[in-house]
Formats: structure tokens, sequence, C-alpha cells
């Protein structure tokens, strides 16, 4: 909203201004009358002073119209905030695509197995290892043994949960 106040404000000053250059031409006009202009040194500087008061006339106009399109025409100021929900989306997704990228970079130089493992795991956070099992078909010491490289890796964090355990990725992705 600056551009707004910014246009009252000019506007506002060329009012005034223009009162004050139309009295003075008013003046101006009277005092030639009174002089009733011949050709004397006094009329010409009369003339003069008119001439000049029609230029700033003019300069007064631009300066008013200037401040008309400011307050009423001036579209250039938006609603930031759609914009910023907008940014924090797609920093959100930017963020999430390169966590993705990460894990498929990890993903690479593990063997099937691994990878169904730690697919699996980052499918549903906190899955058992009783139902990795059944997930990736593989024996249940398969299973355990992938976890415990996993874990020395600090790949995964498992904790315990009644005769099983429950497995986590760790906050590097």
């Amino acid at each position: 909203m600056e551009t707004k106040k910014l246009g009252f404000l000019i506007v506002g000053m060329s009012i005034i201004l223009g009162f004050i250059m139309f009295s003075y031409m008013n003046q101006l006009n009277l005092q030639g009358q009174q002089l009733q202009c011949n050709p004397t040194k006094e009329c010409q500087q009369v003339n003069s002073l008119l001439g000049t008061s029609h230029i700033a006339v003019g300069v007064l106009s631009f300066i008013f119209a200037l401040g008309f399109y400011l307050l009423f025409f001036n579209k250039s100021e938006v609603d930031v905030s759609k914009y910023n929900d907008a940014l924090e989306k797609i920093q959100e997704e930017k963020m999430q695509k390169t966590d993705e990228d990460k894990f498929n970079l990890l993903l690479r130089p593990l063997d099937g197995n691994e990878r169904k493992v730690l697919m699996s795991v980052k499918e549903q956070e906190g899955v058992t290892q009783s139902t990795l099992k059944y997930r990736t078909n593989l024996s249940k010491a398969k299973v355990s043994q992938i976890l415990m490289d996993f874990e020395k890796k600090n790949l995964v964090a498992r904790k315990a949960k009644g005769k099983t355990y429950e497995v986590f990725l760790t906050e590097n992705f």
C-alpha cells in the first residue's frame, strides 16, 4: 500500500502548489492590467513571469497526473502471502526430492535383498522385523542380519517391541 500513500501525498502537494501557482498567476495578470502593458520594462517582466508560470503549471499537471496514477491505477503491489505459500511449497517439494535422491543414491550399491528391506522400512516407519520378513519374502535370519549391518552403518535404528523389534530410518534421511 506504499504506492497509495505516495499517490495521496503527490496529489495533495500538487493541489496545494496548484492553488499557489494560480493565485500567483492571477496576481501577475492583475499587475499586467494595472500597467496596461505598454512595451515597458515592467510589462516585459510580467509577461516573462507569466510565460514561466505556464511552464510550471504544465510540470504541476504532470506531477498531479503521476499522483493520480499511483493512487488509482498502479497495481504493482500484490499479496505477497500467496507467493510465500507457493514458495514454501516449492521448497518443501525440493527438499522431499532431495531426500528421495539421497535415498536412491544410497540404494545403488546395495544388493536386491538389502534394497527390499530398506524400501520396506522407508514405506512404513516403525515396521516390525516380523512384518519385514513377510514383505520382503526373506528369512527371519536374513532380515535380522541385514538390519544389523544397517545399524552398524547408522542407516536404521531398532527399538524393542515385545518379542520383536520396530525398525526406523535414522535422521540421515
